[in-house]
């Protein structure tokens, strides 16, 4: 049984970053009561009734709940401290089976230290941006509504997006939005804003926004810098980075038969995860200059999902933001 503990988060689902008018009603009417692949989560992670799950992005604690009710303890975590504060709230009457956490999942180890827990019955990280985050001007996620270029999920780190606007060169830039960006106007929109901050440093969302949709105009329903605020995102908080420590560290912490369950919105971070299970599921090695294949020293997980579970087609009908989401599952041996 867990022990309660001082945390800190407002309901908020983890969400694909909408575009356009998607994003203009997702923070008119964001659906904090939708966890996506909620279903499929519960039959694929399989949490026992007194086990301990990490839920590494508790966001608005739909998840979490889930797994509370299916009788596992939960150690959420989140880097938002209004997340953290709502589910404290929200799910008090869970009592001790609860604790929840600032901080990102990547330092999960740490937490697990701290409170004595050698060993996890399993994991779950729901990745991507909140409703709630979008919703929510002075965060700068949105751009559709006009608040300060910041982005920052936890606000007590200091990189932003203005510093990463008005401060990397032409080329960092670039390579920013293309590579995070998958942006294919990337040269053109980073030689677009070292124009603009020569007159005036760039400090909000809006009028970097408008200038991108300017430059490259508006094609479908896609807001023209969707890419570009995502890369901005992601670069912000180290996404990336933080998902390939926290898939290291969380399958470290897994007892025997625990599973780890990553639900990710984009084909960077879906990347990543499908790599890393693949890597640690091989039990052999073999190049064709060894005289013999070697044992995977990284071998410690079976899959689960050979091919990533997906919203049914009522889902997406129901949440349409649940659109793009992918689910793999991996147990350790």
């Amino acid at each position: 049984m867990l022990s309660q503990n001082d945390t800190n988060t407002l309901r908020c689902e983890r969400v694909d970053p909408p575009s356009g008018e998607e994003e203009a009603h997702a923070v008119e009417d964001f659906a904090y009561h939708r966890p996506v692949l909620q279903r499929e989560v519960l039959e694929l992670l399989q949490p026992k009734p007194g086990s301990l799950i990490v839920d590494g992005t508790c966001g608005g604690g739909g998840h979490t709940e889930a797994l509370l009710e299916s009788g596992a303890d939960v150690l959420g975590l989140d880097q938002d401290p209004d997340a953290v504060q709502h589910v404290s709230e929200r799910l008090a009457h869970f009592g001790r089976r609860l604790i929840v956490r600032q901080g990102n999942f990547r330092h999960a180890a740490s937490v697990l230290d701290e409170l004595g827990i050698r060993r996890i019955g399993g994991a779950l990280l729901d990745l991507g941006v909140s409703s709630r985050q979008l919703e929510k001007a002075e965060r700068g996620f949105s751009f559709v509504r006009n608040g300060p270029l910041d982005m920052r999920m936890d606000p007590r780190t200091t990189l932003t997006a203005a510093k990463i606007v008005n401060e990397y060169d032409e080329e960092e830039l670039t390579r920013l939005f293309r590579e995070l960006g998958e942006e294919p106007a990337a040269r053109r929109i980073a030689s677009l804003i070292v124009k603009m901050r020569k007159t005036a440093p760039i400090r909000e969302t809006l009028p970097l926004a408008r200038a991108i949709e300017k430059l490259v105009g508006r094609h479908g329903r896609q807001h023209p810098a969707t890419q570009v605020f995502q890369a901005l995102r992601m670069e912000v908080n180290d996404e990336l980075g933080a998902l390939e420590e926290g898939l290291r560290v969380l399958t470290a912490r897994l007892a025997p038969g625990g599973r780890i369950a990553v639900i990710t919105f984009h084909s960077l971070e879906d990347r990543i995860v499908k790599n890393f299970f693949r890597d640690h599921s091989r039990e052999w090695l073999d190049k064709p200059e060894w005289p013999a294949p070697q044992r995977n020293p990284d071998y410690d997980l079976t899959l689960v999902t050979p091919k990533p579970a997906e919203p049914s087609e009522e889902e997406q009908r129901a949440n349409p933001r649940s659109r793009s989401a992918k689910l793999r599952v991996a147990e350790k041996i």
